[in-house]
């Protein structure tokens, strides 16, 4: 038997991050080995969640993901944790279609077999949230939800009107509550947030959280109701066969400006026989020339401009390297670092590598927001043989280009398909972040590539010895 809840919300902005957190850290105050989750694309959240309990957080995501694979990422990441807290996103039933519960918070529970606590805004209620806790309850019965917190309570007396209305009505327990009164505001939730977690900053705040969730929820019913039926991992690998001739190595740039990436896309690339080697752009760490390939993931390089600019020997040794024809992967904040300059929202310019011909203008508006399809154009080494990929958009920046070039591949959101990106030579770049889970063939690609590019280098570079 093993333990698992998920912490899921009647909508967006109820508590459900603040909550999760906060019984990571009472659980770990306790003695307990945590293991975190969270449900949708989100690369911020779960970097709490690792801060908290000292195991990396893993992305879960039906819609771009295998329904198998999702299964297997907790499974595997379970073990040897005591229990495992997965965090929802937006409204329990909520996702990508509103006519059907794929990509929700409630599918993914019933996909990995989860207990689901839900988190209910009690504020100007009380006897009312037990109806909006039995409407979610019959919605779809398949989700098991075994227990309720509730937010925003306004006293004691409150909690009690509402513990008594949702017990009776609906029949499971009310655990606890947090108070309107405490004030709680999560810090960093974009600026600095890397930075702040790698110095210790926030750790007075998880442990304040912690002693508060201890205070007024019971997270030893918690820690009962998580009972769950154990995952058999159903993936041997999500690869085709490892070739013979696979050790390339992928340069990934992975600092405060640059740490958007699915744990599960490094460890394909590892699987099918790559070795990473980080290095950070912000520290002055050049590209290792001994590189066969390169991934520059999302983060906040608007945030770190100035740092980024005075960088002249990362900047010329990355674009040497795509120059040459390293096999090149660059997403959101990555394909933001090739362009010639980022301006921002204060009007700053600041130069970037200079590779790709434009300039991104930062603004205070979202520009961005939903999952994309995608296929790749003609003659994008990553999607060779008609590959299909899946992956998300989240920015607040837009690209004004400088004349006319190829796009790297066609996105289809809500709003309909559309070309963009930017295609050169064996550089991929653009602001969707792809999760190679949603297609393996992306990483077999990309590492034939890298491995095409490794024997010419070797090639030319005994060319060159041979003439002296």
């Amino acid at each position: 038997m093993q333990r698992r809840l998920v912490i899921a919300g009647t909508g967006s902005g109820v508590g459900k991050t603040t909550l999760t957190i906060g019984l990571m850290a009472a659980l770990k105050r306790k003695g307990f080995c945590v293991q975190g989750f969270k449900c949708g694309p989100d690369y911020i959240d779960p970097t709490y969640h690792t801060a908290v309990t000292g195991r990396v957080s893993r992305s879960l995501d039906s819609w771009m993901l295998p329904r198998e694979m999702v299964s297997d990422i907790v499974s595997k990441n379970s073990e040897g944790a005591d229990i495992s807290i997965i965090e929802g996103v937006m409204g329990l039933f909520d996702g990508k279609d509103p006519a059907t519960n794929e990509g929700t918070t409630a599918e993914i529970s019933v996909l990995t077999k989860s207990p689901v606590v839900l988190v209910v805004d009690c504020s100007s209620m009380a006897r009312s949230a037990a109806a909006i806790v039995k409407g979610f309850q019959t919605f779809w019965e398949e989700t098991n939800i075994v227990g309720v917190i509730a937010n925003q309570v306004g006293s004691e007396g409150h909690f009690t009107l509402i513990k008594t209305a949702v017990e009776q009505e609906c029949g499971i327990p009310v655990v606890g509550y947090l108070s309107r009164n405490d004030n709680i505001s999560i810090p960093e939730r974009h600026l600095g947030l890397i930075p702040s977690v790698e110095r210790g900053e926030l750790d007075s705040f998880f442990d304040q959280l912690g002693k508060m969730v201890l205070k007024t929820i019971d997270v030893d019913r918690l820690y009962q109701l998580a009972e769950a039926p154990d995952l058999d991992a159903s993936l041997e690998s999500p690869l085709l066969p490892v070739p013979e001739e696979s050790n390339v190595c992928i340069a990934v740039a992975r600092d405060a400006a640059f740490n958007f990436y699915y744990e599960e896309n490094l460890e394909m690339l590892k699987e099918y026989g790559a070795e990473i080697v980080e290095f950070s752009p912000l520290k002055g760490e050049v590209l290792p020339d001994y590189a066969d390939g390169l991934y520059i993931g999302g983060g906040f390089p608007e945030e770190f401009a100035k740092e980024l600019s005075v960088q002249e020997g990362v900047k010329n040794s990355i674009r040497t390297g795509i120059n040459r024809g390293l096999p090149t992967l660059a997403e959101c904040g990555g394909f933001m670092f090739l362009t010639d300059a980022i301006e921002t929202t204060s009007k700053e310019s600041f130069s970037m590598v200079g590779i790709i011909p434009g300039v991104v203008k930062m603004q205070t508006k979202l520009a961005a927001l939903g999952y994309r399809e995608v296929t790749g154009e003609s003659g994008n080494f990553l999607f060779s043989g008609n590959l299909k990929a899946r992956g998300h958009e989240f920015h607040y920046s837009t690209f004004h280009p400088n004349g006319s070039f190829p796009p790297a591949y066609e996105s289809k959101g809500m709003r309909g398909s559309q070309k963009e990106g930017y295609l050169k030579g064996n550089l991929v770049a653009g602001y969707t972040h792809f999760h190679f889970g949603s297609c393996p063939g992306l990483v077999k690609n990309w590492i034939k590539e890298c491995l095409t590019y490794k024997k010419s280098s070797n090639e030319s570079l005994q060319n060159k010895i041979s003439k002296k």
